[in-house]
């Protein structure tokens, strides 16, 4: 078996285990994160066929109820643009003289100027073998309909040896990934530069984490894996505050936040439903507590 099918075969375990499993609330004393389960509702279905392995998600900073998704390694370097309340896809930006070796995630940030950008993560490296892996960046169409756009891009690695990543977070020009790895995987920052950059380890995280994202007043942050829902207060690496079940969903990958900083969405690439997940009200007390009780 090769190691590429060796980790599909992971990704499969874990899918199943996560279709089985089931998950029973409870809530931790006061030593331990808290757990509970927090509430879901199903959106909408995806019905467009070209959106066939959903492996990215970032929301629309221009355009109200739009999400942009792509696709995991099976598609060109192309972003759709969703309706989040329909899943009917109204926008199609294609990434000119890009190829997507391995595209595994994405963000919105506004610019210094105050101009949206979308920011789309090549790295993905299921061998962990790749000299380097891109980040690029694009300004957001103000129209919806097809278009295309010429990114600029930046070139990085780690310090230690290739890793395969499948989580992109940025905040204005500050930029973070995570590494999906069957242990601990690692928090980096990455650099923007000219050169090959050298991500900095700035944590750890847990395994196999497939996405994450910078909550929209960045004072906070999420992570994800194939089960559970990692919150965060602070940018990163930030400070866990709970760790939450999340609704199965095959290889559930994708994950964005809401307009609203208090639920998040989730799409997977073997299932067509867009959910809404809602933070339990102590998850969002911990991460915006009052004035008096602030430092």
């Amino acid at each position: 078996m090769t190691f590429v099918k060796a980790r599909a075969a992971v990704r499969g375990l874990v899918a199943t285990w996560a279709a089985v499993t089931v998950v029973v609330p409870v809530v931790a004393t006061s030593s331990a994160l808290a757990v509970d389960t927090p509430e879901w509702s199903e959106v909408c279905r995806f019905s467009d066929a070209r959106l066939t392995e959903i492996s990215g998600m970032a929301p629309s900073l221009v355009h109200d109820g739009l999400l942009w998704i792509h696709n995991d390694s099976s598609d060109a370097a192309v972003l759709y643009g969703v309706d989040s309340t329909t899943c009917d896809t109204v926008a199609k930006l294609t990434l000119r003289g890009v190829s997507a070796r391995d595209f595994e995630g994405m963000a919105s940030s506004w610019s210094a100027k105050g101009r949206s950008r979308l920011w789309i993560g090549d790295i993905g490296d299921n061998r962990d073998s790749w000299p380097f892996v891109t980040i690029h960046r694009v300004r957001e169409p103000t129209k919806l309909g097809e278009t295309s756009r010429k990114p600029r891009s930046w070139r990085f690695t780690y310090p230690d040896r290739p890793h395969n990543a499948e989580t992109l977070m940025v905040d204005g020009r500050d930029v973070w990934t995570a590494t999906w790895q069957l242990a601990n995987g690692g928090l980096y920052s990455v650099p923007l530069t000219s050169d090959v950059g050298v991500a900095t380890r700035i944590g750890d995280v847990g395994s196999l984490i497939t996405d994450g994202a910078i909550s929209p007043d960045a004072r906070s942050y999420v992570l994800r894996d194939y089960l559970d829902l990692h919150v965060f207060s602070g940018r990163p690496p930030g400070r866990r505050v709970a760790k939450l079940p999340l609704p199965v969903q095959v290889q559930g990958e994708a994950i964005a936040w809401a307009p609203d900083g208090r639920s998040l969405f989730t799409a997977s690439e073997g299932d067509d439903r867009l959910l809404r997940i809602d933070l339990p009200w102590w998850v969002l007390a911990s991460l915006h507590p009052p004035d008096h009780l602030v430092p």
